[in-house]
């Protein structure tokens, strides 16, 4: 445990010297929805818990980036479906998605620029209504999880409005694996963010 906690300490410690080098940082909120490039429905050999394809439904994402040297940093991204779904037997669910990624940001012009991303991270799948749970009656998380590791890449393109304020349509494509609550592991994600860029040269 101890050593868990010194490497902790170790790689914080590195981690904000980075950040305090850094060229660039942005702190983003986004909205969108998710779309399956092929699924199909559930049915009686799939998993007792299947929901069916994953899409549709407006998934709101918060994010953040940090940018070095030769425009190249890291992004942390969290999205999730805003309202719970339902499935046919009446389960409400929620998918959340987190993702690490490497981050190239090429400026094109004084107002445009991209951000490329590829990395991973996990989806994380709320199946809500279970108040007979420990972590229902103790701390009010009356849900059961289904997680699952997923890789990722995407892409979008900013333009600056206004300032530092930017507006970035972006499209997304999640790769989940070995997971059986939906028809579909491949997933796409499309919408926009606006941002703030700290530190723009």
């Amino acid at each position: 445990m101890r050593k868990l906690a010194f490497f902790a300490f170790v790689v914080s410690f590195f981690s904000l010297a980075n950040l305090a080098s850094a060229q660039q940082g942005d702190a983003m909120l986004g909205f969108g929805t998710l779309v399956a490039p092929s699924s199909t429905s559930c049915t009686f050999t799939l998993n007792v818990n299947c929901v069916g394809p994953e899409k549709g439904g407006l998934y709101t994402t918060i994010s953040g980036d940090v940018v070095f040297h030769r425009r190249i940093g890291f992004n942390v991204e969290a999205n999730w479906r805003t309202k719970q779904g339902v499935d046919n037997s009446g389960q409400y669910y929620r998918p959340i998605l987190f993702d690490f990624n490497g981050l190239y940001q090429p400026r094109i012009t004084k107002k445009i620029g991209a951000d490329l991303l590829g990395g991973i991270g996990w989806q994380t799948t709320r199946f809500y209504g279970f108040q007979d749970t420990t972590s229902c009656i103790y701390f009010n998380a009356c849900y059961t999880s289904d997680n699952h590791f997923l890789v990722h890449l995407g892409g979008g393109l900013r333009y600056y409005v206004w300032g530092n304020f930017f507006v970035r349509p972006e499209v997304h494509y999640y790769h989940i694996l070995n997971q059986s609550v939906f028809t579909n592991s491949d997933v796409i994600r499309v919408g926009a963010s606006i941002g703030y860029t700290i530190g723009r040269d």
